[in-house]
């Protein structure tokens, strides 16, 4: 199984830069090993639709628990799959942080998307404080097993987690690779102790740059990245996604 990058444009981009993108990326995508994801706004996930020669994929950055009602500007699990979208983010910590999504919230976003066939891509990650006072790998377990223990066992390989430490997030900060790889062998670690023989893919995510992909993809429990401001250009984003699939 090869790497994973899932493009993460928060609130960003036109359709002018998803064709620029498709155009960079997309037969960089069927020529290497690595799987290239673009969670979009939900308004360019139709025009995504229309991309059909590209070996891209698609994912929301968010989606209701429920799969329908009256909650105005909300997207549903069902809505996403229509669109042809096989994955969706999960628990950000900006959804975290901002609109005070709790962990059982996450469980909720996650069986829901679990339902329809959806990947979720389920956020994990500290703040300054909480590291600062060592308490990272605590609080990702915690995130982490709060989601284990509310989905269908048969389902939880379909999982994939993207540890995001909060603190190096659109920060210019970064986790070293030796401390990126800490984490993410914690993961995994506390992945089988609740699910045994579960090997969850772990994505790292935090001012991820070409510059410190191949670095990151070096480490033995990195097994791809979750990219924010740097997939909002197209020529630098094929050059990372070239530095992540050429580190295999």
């Amino acid at each position: 199984m090869g790497p994973l990058v899932v493009a993460n444009w928060k609130m960003n981009g036109s359709e002018q830069l998803l064709q620029a993108v498709v155009q960079e990326v997309g037969e960089l995508a069927e020529t290497t090993s690595a799987t290239v994801v673009l969670a979009l706004p939900a308004p360019y996930l139709a025009l995504a639709r229309g991309f059909d020669n590209t070996q891209l994929e698609w994912a929301g950055q968010n989606v209701h628990w429920l799969k329908s009602g009256a909650y105005t500007g909300e997207v549903s699990a069902e809505m996403l799959s229509e669109m042809g979208v096989g994955w969706c983010l999960v628990g950000h910590s900006e959804r975290r942080q901002y609109c005070s999504e709790t962990d059982e919230l996450v469980l909720a976003k996650t069986n829901t998307c679990l339902e329809l066939g959806i990947r979720p891509i389920v956020c994990v990650g500290e703040n300054l404080r909480e590291r600062q006072a060592g308490k990272a790998l605590e609080v990702v377990s915690r995130q982490l097993l709060t989601v284990l223990n509310g989905v269908p066992t048969a389902l939880a390989p379909l999982i994939v987690v993207a540890y995001e430490p909060v603190w190096a997030i659109g920060t210019g900060e970064e986790a070293s690779p030796e401390t990126a790889q800490e984490v993410h062998e914690a993961v995994k670690r506390a992945a089988r102790s609740k699910i045994d023989g579960l090997e969850l893919r772990v994505l790292y995510g935090g001012s991820v740059n070409a510059d410190n992909a191949k670095a990151l993809m070096r480490m033995p429990d990195v097994d791809g990245v979750l990219v924010g401001g740097a997939s909002l250009q197209a020529h630098g984003f094929r050059r990372l996604c070239e530095q992540v699939a050429g580190s295999v």
